[in-house]
C-alpha cells in the first residue's frame, strides 16, 4: 500500500498514534576524505573523534566569534561525516567548511542523492523491529539495515529518522502504510523538542548556548580547540550568557510570521522579549514558537503577541533542563 499523503497541520493533540514525516526541507553537508575527521574536529562544537558508524552526535558549527551558523546531527554513513540539518542552514555552513576545507585532504559537499524521512509514535520502534534487521536506541543510536539509515531521536515523543536513496526508502516506506505529513509538521516537534531551527537569517547571530546545545550535549569542553571555542567557553565559564531557547504555544486565528515580535511584561509596561526563529500554527489555531528570550522567562513571566496584545503566549516545557546539574 503507497504512502497516504496528509498536508494538514494538525496540533501536537491531533497527531495520530503513530505516522511518518516526509523532511523535504532538509539535507546533510557530506565530508569524506582521508582528513575528514581531523579537519571537522578543528570546526565544530561536538568531539568528533567520539563518532563511530553507531554513534550520533549533536553540535554547531560556528564562526570565529562564536556565533552559530547551522545546528546539526551528526552521523557517519558509508565512510562519510553527514551533518544533517534543514537546507536552510547549509549554504552559509558549508561556504566557510569549504574556505578552510582547501587546506585539508577532505572533499566538502551538500548531499544530493539522499532522502530524509521520520517515523513518529508509539508503534514505531515496533514498526521499525517488523521491517528492518535493528532497531536503535539512547545506547546505539544509529543503525544500518540494507543500505538505510535508521538514527534514534531523545525526546519526549519516539522519533526516528530514517535515510538512504529517495527510491530505495520510499519503496520501503510504503510497506508502513502510514499517514504521511509534510516538513512544517516536522517543525513542529522541533519546536516542540527545543532543537534549534536556524533560517538564512538566522545564521552567525547567536552562540550554542543560546540555542541550548550545552543542554542537549552538543559542546565538549574537553576536545581542545575549534573555530569559536574561546567565545563558547567564555560565555559557560564567565556566565556571560542571559539568553536560552524556549518553546512557546498560543492560540490565534491567524498565523504569525518570524517577524511577529514577543513581548514580556515589566511593570505597567511592556518590551520585547526576543527573536523568533521558527513557528507553526495548526489548523485548529493552535500555535507553536520557538524564540531566544532571556533565560529567567519561566511559566510566571507575562508574555504577548505584539501585533495581537490580547493573545496570551505561554512557556512550553522542554524535554531537558537548562539548569546544570
Amino acid at each position: 500500500m503507497p504512502i497516504i499523503s496528509d498536508e494538514s497541520l494538525p496540533s501536537l493533540e491531533q497527531l495520530p498514534n503513530t505516522y511518518l514525516v516526509s523532511l523535504t526541507h532538509y539535507s546533510a553537508i557530506s565530508l569524506v576524505g582521508e582528513e575528514q575527521s581531523s579537519y571537522l574536529q578543528g570546526q565544530v562544537t561536538c568531539d568528533v573523534n567520539s563518532l563511530d558508524e553507531h554513534h550520533l552526535l549533536v553540535g554547531a558549527h560556528c564562526n570565529a566569534k562564536g556565533k552559530v551558523f547551522s545546528a546539526f546531527r551528526l552521523i557517519n554513513r558509508n565512510n562519510a561525516h553527514l551533518l544533517i540539518q534543514p537546507n536552510s542552514s547549509i549554504t552559509a555552513s558549508m561556504a566557510e567548511l569549504k574556505k578552510f576545507g582547501v587546506f585539508a585532504k577532505v572533499d566538502i559537499s551538500q548531499t544530493s542523492d539522499l532522502s530524509f524521512y521520520a517515523l513518529v509514535g508509539e508503534q514505531a520502534s515496533e514498526l521499525i523491529h517488523t521491517h528492518f534487521d535493528q532497531v536503535p536506541d539512547s545506547l546505539t543510536p544509529v543503525v544500518h539495515s540494507n543500505g538505510t539509515t535508521i538514527i534514534y531521536i531523545a525526546g519526549k515523543l519516539a522519533r526516528y529518522l530514517l535515510v538512504d536513496e529517495a527510491s530505495k526508502l520510499t519503496a520501503k516506506l510504503d510497506q508502513l502504510a502510514l499517514t504521511t505529513y509534510s516538513a512544517p509538521v516536522w517543525d513542529l516537534l522541533e519546536i516542540s523538542e527545543g532543537f534549534a531551527q536556524l533560517s538564512e537569517q538566522a545564521s552567525a547571530e547567536y552562540v550554542p548556548q543560546m540555542l541550548n546545545l550545552q543542554a542537549i550535549n552538543g559542546i565538549s569542553f574537553t576536545k581542545g580547540c575549534y573555530l569559536g571555542q574561546e567565545t563558547v567557553a567564555r560565555m559557560q565559564y564567565l556566565g556571560k550568557n542571559k539568553r536560552a531557547l524556549f518553546s512557546l504555544t498560543f492560540k490565534a486565528d491567524e498565523s504569525i510570521s518570524n517577524d511577529e515580535a514577543i513581548e514580556k511584561q515589566l511593570g505597567d509596561n511592556w518590551r520585547k522579549a526576543g527573536d523568533i526563529l521558527a513557528s507553526y500554527h495548526s489548523d485548529d489555531g493552535c500555535g507553536y514558537v520557538q524564540a531566544i528570550l532571556s533565560s529567567d522567562v519561566d511559566d510566571t513571566t507575562q508574555l504577548r503577541l505584539k501585533s495581537q496584545p490580547n493573545i496570551k503566549v505561554s512557556v512550553h516545557p522542554l524535554p531537558y533542563s537548562l539548569v546544570a546539574e
